[in-house]
């Protein structure tokens, strides 16, 4: 039986990885269109929806390396994007003008593509995915 709960488990971890890795290639597309890459979205969506963000707070909510963050940033700063202005030892960020356009029109596409995505689960099969993925995330092993 536990060979059995193995076999079962991986199937399931590579399930999970199969879908986030095809799903995250459609959505890379539609970024990639706006010559944006994932990370740069997830920056752009990050900092939009939370202006004066610090940048150690961003590379906390970002899954990347706080020197990756700074690379983001410099690159989108040079974009016309992001800006940094210092506060005591921190950097803190917001979009420009610009920033906030892409942000008012590529964040809503984003929304809409996950939630179409996640269609074919109703509101009850949502909820309990979410709450086993927290469970599965809460998990020390």
């Amino acid at each position: 039986m536990k060979e059995e709960g193995t076999r079962r488990a991986v199937a399931i971890w590579l399930r999970i990885l199969r879908l986030a890795n095809t799903k995250s290639s459609l959505m890379g597309e539609r970024l990639r269109a706006r010559n944006l890459s994932p990370a740069q979205f997830d920056v752009i969506a990050q900092v939009g929806s939370a202006n004066g963000l610090s940048q150690r707070d961003l590379a906390g909510r970002l899954v990347v390396t706080e020197g990756n963050v700074t690379q983001l940033l410099d690159k989108l700063e040079k974009q016309g994007l992001v800006t940094r202005h210092t506060e005591g030892r921190c950097n803190r960020l917001g979009l420009t003008a610009q920033g906030r356009r892409l942000y008012d029109k590529v964040v809503p596409e984003q929304d809409s593509l996950i939630a179409k995505r996640f269609s074919v689960l109703d509101d009850r099969e949502q909820e309990e995915l979410r709450r086993l993925l927290r469970k599965l995330s809460r998990s020390n092993e």
